[in-house]
This record gives C-alpha cells, structure tokens and sequence, in this order.
C-alpha cells in the first residue's frame, strides 16, 4: 500500500523534478526520518506548496530522502506564497491520493474507564495521530463515540483528525462501508495480508483491560453486526499466541501499518513494536516448557539451559537482565547445556507424585546448580 510519500514521489517525478529542498526552517522537520512525508504533509496542510526558486536551495533531498543541494523546486511556506510560482500544491496531491483505509478507534465503552484510565486512552490515540502522518494523513485515523468530555482532553488537532459523536455504525454507513476488520484478541482467527483490502479497520479503545472492561471488545462487533456491518475478528499473535503482543493502541496500530505499509509479517512487526516488558510477558509462560526438575539429596531444582536466552532474543525484544529477572521469578535455574548433559549422565530418571523427575544422591552434584 502506498504511502504519502510515495504519491508525492511520482507527482515530483511527472514534474521532472529529481530533487526538492525548502524555503522553511520548519519544514521539514529535523528529526523526521522521512523528509518527503514531511513536506507532503505541510503542503496538503496548506501550509505552503512546491514551487519554483530564483537561486538553487543550499540544501535539499532527492527522492530517496538523501541529502543533496542545489534544488531549483522547494517547499515555499506561505509567507513567501507571493514570490515563487506554484509547481505542487494540496489539490494536486488530494486528486493523486488513493483511498486509503479508516483507522477506527471506538471509544464505544470510554464511561468504563476512570480518569486516569481516560488520560492514557488520549495519550494513546495522539500516538495513533502521529503515526498516521509517518503514513498516511491524521485524518486517516477516526474516533467514534467521541463524546465532550474527550474532545476536552484529547492532546492532538482535532480539526485533523475524524471524529464522530455517534457510534460506529452510522460513521461506517455515512462512509458507505459495509465490511470491516476488527482487531480483537478474543478471535479465533489471525489478521493476514487477505484482510488488508477493506475500507476500515477497528480497535477498541480501551486501556487496562480487567475489571468491567474485560472482554469488550466482542461487544463492539456485536454492536456492528447488529447493525449488518460485515465484521471479519482478526488477532495479532506472535509465534500462534497473543501473550507477548503489545495491547496499547497505538502499538496495535503501528504493528498493522508495518505489516500493510511496509510488507513485514506478523512476528516481525510485533518484535519492531515490542518492549521488554511485553517481552517478558511472553518469556514467563516460554520457560517452564523447558524445565527439567532435578531433585538432588532430596532438594528440587527446576533447570533449564542458560543457551535458551540466545533463541529467545531473535523473536522476543529480551535483554540478559530480562533473562534474569524472570528466571528469578519462576525460580528456574539456568545452566549451560554442556553442565545439564552432565547432570543427565549422572541421574536416573522417577515418577514422583505424577511427576517427572531426575534424581542424584551425590551431594557434590548440587555445587553444579546455581542462579545467574
């Protein structure tokens, strides 16, 4: 799926532009990684246009967003609109962008959230706001249900993004949209590259899902359902299971961008949006399955093999103190796997009580078993 940026491309490419720097010590930005989004952006903002310059601009960007000089085209903020001739302005992007899909955050069961819960769902859809920009537009992104109370605490333009007081269903039928996806991690299915070509996507914003809010976000397909909106449930997993996937909103919406925007999979955009805290959700139910108990001199052990952080650490966004601190927790113990075939040789495998066990009657075989 094409990006802002590449629309602005093959606009400057059928200008014969090859090259574009700016007039504006604002645009673009200076920590922004994609200086043609940037500009794209500004320019269908209104906040100035592409035009031709007198003297060739001391900076400017080719359209693989390296750095070069020498551009005869530039950004022209409108304060200089007078000045310079329009080459690309917010129409001729506007009548080039594709229809892109809706960004559906439903606020459907914002009244369950306490004050502290309704700041964080704000500060997450202003996160969902700035990633749309990095993609498409901020209007992209559309929040129903979106009642007085948020408006009043929401932290983003308002007057950019899509908000509709009323729920879901009368925004998707204004729209004329009759199927959706809706991200929910109660589904039975995963969220492939085959649901990407609907107009809308969903996501429920809701934050600390317990208490009232616990599985609520079925309700919300319901709701659509009722209505005879087509909902297709869609999960994001990462290797089959959702314990590890980040469940902020934003962090839903940027793993489904990466997939669709950028042409990842699914673990791969979920190792790009997770943080070691995600991850150690994830590490915690990964290494009791490789547990083996020792019982030595009649004391238990729970071991596994210390190599388990290298395979871990290629698909969970773990460090070694993550290792440790969840080892700690489960009160596993980590040895190397040279030291576990040892204690293997030395062992002779019982039943106890239902359970499997290996037993050592050497005292000294207990020096081998250490925490990290």
């Amino acid at each position: 799926m094409e990006k802002l940026s590449d629309v602005f491309r093959k606009l400057l490419v059928s200008r014969g532009i090859d090259k574009v720097g700016t007039l504006s010590k604002r645009v673009p930005k200076r920590d922004t990684k994609d200086r043609l989004q940037d500009i794209a952006i500004h320019v269908l903002e209104g906040y100035g246009y592409i035009g031709k310059v007198e003297e060739p601009t001391a900076i400017a960007w080719d359209l693989e967003n390296g750095t070069t000089k020498d551009a005869i085209y530039a950004f022209i903020p409108k304060n200089l609109a007078h000045r310079f001739e329009a080459v690309i302005t917010a129409e001729d992007i506007k009548k080039a962008i594709p229809e892109w899909p809706y960004f559906i955050v439903d606020l459907m069961h914002w009244d369950k959230h306490t004050q502290k819960e309704k700041g964080k769902v704000c500060l997450q859809l202003a996160q969902c706001y700035g990633l749309l920009r990095d993609y498409f537009t901020g209007d992209r992104l559309a929040v129903t249900w979106a009642n007085e109370e948020f408006r009043e605490m929401a932290n983003m333009p308002l007057d950019k993004v899509t908000l509709h007081e009323g729920p879901t269903t009368e925004f998707l039928k204004s729209e004329g949209i009759d199927e959706v996806v809706l991200l929910d991690p109660w589904a039975d299915e995963v969220l492939s590259e085959e649901d990407f070509g609907v107009r809308a996507f969903i996501i429920g914003g809701i934050v600390d899902t317990g208490g009232t809010k616990k599985k609520t976000t079925p309700k919300i397909g319901e709701e659509l359902e009722a209505a005879g909106i087509k909902v297709r449930r869609r999960k994001i997993v990462l290797r089959g299971d959702i314990v590890g996937v980040p469940d902020r909103i934003n962090h839903i919406l940027e793993i489904l961008l990466r997939m669709m925007v950028e042409g990842k999979d699914m673990d791969e955009a979920v190792y790009d949006v997770q943080s070691p805290l995600h991850a150690r959700w994830r590490l915690r139910k990964e290494l009791p399955k490789h547990a083996t108990r020792y019982m030595i001199n009649g004391k238990v052990y729970r071991v596994v093999e210390k190599e388990l952080f290298d395979e871990y650490s290629k698909w969970l966004k773990i460090r070694w103190e993550d290792f440790v601190k969840v080892l700690r927790e489960l009160n596993l113990v980590a040895l190397e796997r040279k030291r576990m075939h040892h204690l293997n040789k030395i062992s002779n495998p019982r039943i106890i009580n239902g359970k499997a066990y290996r037993v050592i009657l050497l005292k000294k075989a207990a020096m081998l078993c250490y925490n990290c």
